[in-house]
């Protein structure tokens, strides 16, 4: 997914194309469960406006209305002993279905290094 300046310059680039068009073009794509593309219109009009400065962090509602949800980098052990990440954390880190990582257990932390990461440190 573009963001910042590269957005812009592709948003410029393409010039008068269809907002499917548009958003497809620039990455913010995603796939159903049943294989159907799905289109991040909202991502993507919200990493437009970043890109033109306008900034949606906390508190930038002016006082109206309440906050959207924000991560809380915070988990826990689901009855079932599974521990879940959930897939905002994923897509933040532009995770894909499929791909591996090595779990290593240290003292009370769990590290998950994605497979092949090992020979680039």
């Amino acid at each position: 997914m573009l963001t910042g300046t590269e957005l812009l310059a592709k948003v410029k680039e393409l010039g008068d194309v269809s907002k499917s068009e548009l958003v497809r073009s620039a990455g913010y794509v995603s796939t159903k469960k049943d294989g159907t593309e799905r289109l991040n219109f909202t991502a993507f009009y919200e990493a437009l406006l970043e890109a033109k400065g306008m900034h949606f962090g906390a508190g930038s509602s002016g006082g109206k209305g309440k906050p959207g949800r924000s991560l809380s980098y915070a988990t826990k052990i689901q009855f079932n002993g599974n521990l879940m990440v959930g897939k905002a954390y994923t897509a933040q880190l532009g995770l894909e279905p499929g791909d591996e990582f090595e779990i290593k257990l240290g003292r009370k932390q769990i590290q998950l290094i994605p497979l092949g990461a090992a020979e680039e440190e």
